[in-house]
């Protein structure tokens, strides 16, 4: 597949990672001109040092991973990660308000949009497809166009699963166009990049990029 690196998102969140990971990350990252790198909010300041002027999208996380966070917290969150230099921010919608039937998630998500879009930021919501049936993937999708995000994401890679293909095709057969997709959690192969981008996605976050491109390249 031509031009798969500009889907990818080379991500590294794990608990345990160091200084040495983020310079590795940012290198790959120009080497392969992936379209942005995620990175925990820790990392925001480094990673954009390193980034320097290269045309690289630098992602970070709010309410991270399980997002039952106060909203105040969550825009805080963002407030900083914004002043520290995130050109994207990847929330995670608070799945426990969505879950208990309020209103809540909708009203959060608003709030933190239009935060980010003050600041000409990008504002990806992760929904954690894993705990939700097909109707509350329908029904998040809405709450998120109406709440006006830039795009919906599947899931933190910390829940039971990941991305799959049924869940974005029905994720795109229910969001505006003017909203993307981000599929992210358990992408290791190729051909799972490319069923995944063919079904609906626009990026692809993934901590096997440099895999996915090697595998690309032998095509």
């Amino acid at each position: 597949m031509k031009n798969l690196n500009r889907y990818i998102e080379q991500t590294v969140l794990r608990a345990t990672l160091v200084d040495a990971e983020i310079e590795q990350l940012v290198a790959e990252a120009k080497q392969y001109e992936f379209v942005g790198i995620c990175v925990p909010p820790f990392w925001v300041k480094k990673a954009k040092r390193e980034i320097g002027d290269a045309p690289i999208q630098l992602v970070t996380v709010v309410g991270f991973p399980l997002g039952y966070n106060m909203t105040e917290t969550k825009v805080f969150e963002t407030e900083l990660a914004i002043k520290n230099g995130a050109d994207e921010i990847d929330i995670v919608w608070s799945i426990t308000a969505f879950k208990a039937g309020m209103n809540w998630p909708k009203i959060e998500l608003a709030k933190v949009a239009q935060l980010c879009h003050e600041h000409e930021r990008i504002l990806k919501v992760i929904i954690e497809t894993a705990y939700l049936s097909d109707e509350e993937i329908i029904q998040a999708c809405k709450i998120c166009a109406e709440a006006g995000v830039d795009y919906v994401k599947t899931s933190t890679g910390f829940a039971p699963e990941g991305a799959k293909e049924k869940h974005i095709k029905l994720m795109r057969e229910n969001l505006p166009s003017s909203v993307g997709i981000k599929a992210s959690g358990g992408i290791k192969t190729y051909e799972q990049a490319v069923k995944l981008i063919q079904a609906g996605a626009d990026r692809i976050g993934t901590s096997s990029g440099v895999q996915l491109m090697e595998a690309a390249q032998q095509e």
